[in-house]
Formats: C-alpha cells, structure tokens, sequence
C-alpha cells in the first residue's frame, strides 16, 4: 500500500530508541495517547516518500509509551533507521466525526471571519490547554491585519458555525484579542 502525502495524517514521532533490542519511544499526537497503537500499519517518511511498517509489540514504559517495529531488533537499527521519523496513517482510517464535532486536521487552514464580519486570517495550528482547545489563527494578505491571535474553541460561545465545505468558521471574538 502506498501513501500520498495529501491523504497521509500524522499521528505521531518516533523521539529515540529505548533498549537495546530496537525498541523506540513514540510522541503520539492522539487522545488519548495509546490510540496511537490502534492504527496499522503506520506509514513513516522516508527518503521515498511514506513507507509501512508493522509493529511486533507497544507498551507504556513509565509515563513514556514504547514499540517495536518488525524486523528491528537492535538499537543501533532504532537509531539510524527510524528515530526521528513521523509517524502517520490514512486519513480515511479514522472514523467519521461525530455530529458537531472536528478532527483538529479538518479545521487548520480554515478562514475565520467575525461576527462583525472582519477576516481575522487561516486556522494555522491548534493547542490543548487542559480546560479547552485553542485555535491559533494568522492573519494574511486578505484578512484584517496579519496578527496571530488565539481564539478558545468554545462552540456555541465563540465558535458559532464551522462550514468545512466552504472552508471559513466564524467566531464570536474581538479583532482586539
């Protein structure tokens, strides 16, 4: 199976071996972490573009999560072959959104307009703060001005409509911010 980078969606980043029997320490970029592991196989990017990979085993290695790839078994191998690496798979391997809800891949690159009715700039990248996500917006060349400014996703308070179809979520935010 190949994998293009336009349908490829990276759920993680393999940081460092672990062991010495070609183990590697996973960055997962899921929630919750280990859904990682739920994906196979995994595609990483190589020189020729994404390459798959099956795993022979994972586990949580204290507050770290683990793997090893098949055909991999020593650390020399882990560190030369496949550190450093991202990690993704298909994005038609996730399930569908449920309603009302967004992969964070769906919504970067989305225009945000104002209730106002001002453009504010392209959802460029999203952080989890622990009470609620936050949007991270940059402005350009067609908005306002080209300030970065973040927007808590809080639907229905300041998020009130996302039409992926489109491309553009409006915000019930001041441009002040």
């Amino acid at each position: 199976m190949k994998l293009l980078d336009q349908d490829a969606l990276v759920v993680g980043r393999i940081t460092s071996a672990h062991g010495i029997k070609g183990w590697v320490k996973i960055m997962s970029f899921t929630d919750p972490i280990e859904n990682v592991f739920s994906y196979q196989p995994w595609f990483l990017r190589g020189a020729e573009g994404w390459q798959p990979v099956e795993l022979s085993g994972s586990r949580q290695q204290g507050k770290a999560w683990v793997a090893q790839i098949n055909q991999c078994n020593d650390r020399t191998q882990a560190e030369t072959e496949f550190v450093g690496r991202e990690i993704a798979i298909p994005k038609d391997a996730l399930p569908p959104a449920g309603e009302g809800e967004y992969y964070w891949q769906e919504l970067v690159g989305l225009r945000v307009r104002l209730t106002s009715g001002e453009d504010v700039g392209v959802v460029k990248s999203l952080l989890a703060t622990g009470a609620n996500d936050v949007l991270v917006v940059k402005g350009d060349q067609h908005s306002l001005d080209r300030r970065e400014r973040l927007i808590p996703w809080v639907p229905e308070q300041f998020i009130l409509e996302v039409n992926l179809e489109e491309g553009w979520l409006e915000a019930d935010w001041s441009p002040d911010f």
